[in-house]
């Protein structure tokens, strides 16, 4: 009788009409709709502006949806002119060595320490001293990077506090203003950036750590297993999809080298080192008024993270069968 009326149920909801489905969910397609509209307006109409990219010289005081900037000359070469000018540019090498450089740093360094900040975190029997460790290392990223930056100029100068500990124990003779020398700047922007974000980007992974059965771990301890052995059996095999879906996030991401954070550590003496693509874009062509070389720039920076993403999300698909799509 039960399975008949179940039966009967779904007979009647596959008969409704689609109004009558919409109508009896109407709250939720409200819901639905109302994200479908912002992501619309805030996600896919800027993209009309990638036009920019192709036009011969954009003029900021041309209206987009105008039919003077429709009717404005194209670039030349069918429209890729200022990406030809970008790779013929002789800064073009050293902008991808210093972006991917920094990127790939940050991904081999900053990428896994948070996983084993959360695992050791997640070992803490003292939930007072837990919730310390998290509060303090949570704390910087509320901060932004002007502050930051701020703080760290001040300890990197000649008299800060970097160079006064190091002198004061015996480990330099001189001090040194470490943002003047180009060959610490890599070092500086990866470090801070682990300063900044290594216990909010751990967040997730306490997450994913705290939805692990705990009879799991029961068990192991009955069988004799070490809390090291916990960690490799368990732990990490049950986050293993949160970590190859941020992995892949992360490979996505490999050109945006963090505009903000270099922008502040910049300055001509180091720019050897520190002339990323956001940085690039900012002083050559936002500065000279070229906008369609800036938005040429920008676009190519899209379509390399979209293919690093496809990459990423097709291997891990097949090693470990877990991709985003």
């Amino acid at each position: 009788m039960k399975k008949n009326n179940e039966i009967g149920q779904a007979t009647a909801l596959a008969e409704k009409t689609v109004w009558q489905r919409l109508k009896d969910e109407k709250w939720l397609q409200i819901m639905a709709w109302l994200g479908l509209i912002w992501m619309l307006i805030f996600n896919y109409a800027p993209m009309y502006g990638l036009l920019i990219a192709f036009k011969k010289n954009y003029r900021i005081t041309t209206p987009l949806f105008s039919m003077e900037f429709l009717k404005s000359p194209w670039a030349d070469h069918f429209g890729f002119q200022h990406f030809i000018n970008f790779f013929k540019d002789e800064e073009f090498a050293n902008v991808m060595v210093n972006t991917l450089g920094i990127s790939l740093l940050k991904l081999l360094i900053c990428f896994p320490l948070p996983i084993v900040f959360a695992i050791f975190l997640n070992e803490v029997r003292s939930d007072r001293f837990k919730k310390s460790i998290q509060t303090i290392s949570y704390l910087p990223h509320f901060l932004s990077w002007v502050v930051l930056g701020g703080i760290l100029t001040s300890w990197l100068d000649e008299n800060g506090f970097i160079n006064q500990l190091l002198v004061n124990s015996g480990l330099m003779r001189k001090p040194l203003s470490y943002l003047a020398y180009p060959k610490f700047f890599w070092a500086i922007v990866v470090i801070s950036d682990l300063w900044k974000e290594l216990g909010w980007s751990a967040i997730i992974y306490l997450a994913a750590i705290s939805g692990i059965d705990q009879q799991m771990y029961e068990a192991a301890e009955i069988d004799g297993a070490s809390r090291l052995r916990q960690i490799f059996s368990i732990t990490l095999p049950s986050i293993k999809g949160t970590i190859i879906i941020m992995f892949i996030l992360a490979v996505g991401g490999l050109l945006n080298s963090n505009f903000d954070q270099i922008f502040v550590l910049w300055n001509p003496l180091n720019s050897e080192r520190s002339n990323v693509i956001d940085i690039y874009t900012y002083t050559t062509a936002m500065r000279s008024m070229r906008y369609s070389y800036a938005s040429a720039i920008g676009l190519f920076k899209s379509v390399v993270a979209f293919i690093l993403l496809f990459i990423a999300n097709q291997v891990t698909k097949k090693v470990n069968k877990t991709s985003l799509f």
